[in-house]
């Protein structure tokens, strides 16, 4: 208790609103202000999810790895010799009695003349590898020398299905602009007659021969085709009355095959060999066969002239075709 002498005697002073602010703590605290939007750790958090993303994109697109160049296939080489005979074509009404007194008696007919090797793995491929190769070569075989389509100058869709995708350029200009440089020749890539000319007497072709499979580099196989075939023809539009004769084929073939080609079936074509008879040795082989038929002769001359300097063409060839590969009728 205060009397009232002593609340008079005492000194009241009331302070500034200055003086206040400056020696006395705010009656009220103040608060924070309030962080309105994402917080700092949101942030960082999507930089680094957009810096993660952006890397993903940045090596995907630009790897430190180099991208593996397409492998450019060398182009296929061609040989094609004529066999002229050297008296009249034998012939004979049964196609069948040609074969029976020809060295095609014991051949075996149609795709089943490509018989599989034996195979075994090698030291970079496996033996499913190595079966797929020599598989991919026998169904090569089988279109290129035994569908009635392409040996009567059909289409060749199926054979160019079978054509490694580097080499279509070079198939493709074969048919397109035929020419014997031992590059472009139709019959390299496949057996077809002139149809204007001659026509098949018995579809039943005889075939015999060989595949064989080795193990060229770490990245390759090499399959080797060695196979003789026998058509028996007639002409153009005869009728059952005419005569047959029998017309021989010996064809080898090399094929390359990489993994891709045995994942996508299809087959390199390295070189081809062809000898066949019995034609005219002045004849053109280079887009169709024109066999001799019965009763004919080999026309006089040689193989058409070879030009020494002409670099893009091949040499003519031509052989005699032996008495002993004609049927004995």
């Amino acid at each position: 208790m205060f009397d009232e002498s002593f609340v008079r005697a005492a000194r009241l002073q009331e302070y500034s609103a200055q003086e206040r602010m400056a020696d006395h703590a705010p009656a009220v605290r103040r608060r924070p202000a309030l962080h309105r939007g994402p917080s700092r750790q949101a942030l960082i958090l999507v930089l680094l999810i957009a810096l993660a993303f952006g890397t993903a994109v940045y090596m995907g697109v630009r790897h430190p790895y180099p991208t593996p160049k397409a492998r450019l296939a060398e182009p296929v080489h061609m040989t094609v010799i004529p066999l002229a005979p050297r008296s009249a074509v034998p012939g004979s009404t049964d196609p069948e009695a040609l074969y029976a007194h020809s060295p095609a008696a014991q051949f075996r007919i149609g795709a089943l003349g490509f018989t599989l090797p034996a195979t075994r793995r090698t030291t970079h491929f496996s033996e499913s590898q190595v079966v797929a190769a020599v598989t991919i070569a026998k169904d090569y075989l089988v279109a290129s020398t035994l569908d009635q389509g392409v040996l009567t100058g059909g289409g060749v869709r199926a054979v160019r299905l079978l054509v490694a995708p580097q080499q279509l350029d070079q198939f493709d200009q074969s048919f397109y602009h035929p020419a014997a440089d031992g590059r472009h020749s139709p019959t390299g890539w496949l057996i077809r007659f002139d149809p204007s000319q001659v026509q098949l007497a018995d579809r039943q072709i005889r075939v015999e021969g060989t595949l064989q499979a080795v193990e060229s580099t770490s990245g390759a196989l090499e399959v080797t085709a060695d196979h003789t075939l026998v058509y028996a023809l007639k002409p153009a539009g005869a009728d059952a009355r005419a005569k047959a004769s029998l017309f021989t084929v010996r064809r080898e073939l090399t094929f390359r095959f990489d993994r891709d080609d045995l994942r996508m079936h299809q087959a390199e074509l390295v070189a081809s060999y062809v000898q066949a008879g019995p034609l005219s040795c002045p004849d053109d082989t280079a887009d169709h066969l024109r066999p001799l038929l019965a009763g004919q002769t080999a026309k006089a001359g040689g193989p058409a002239g070879t030009d020494p300097y002409a670099t893009d063409n091949a040499t003519a060839l031509c052989g005699t075709l032996s008495s002993s590969a004609e049927p004995g009728v």
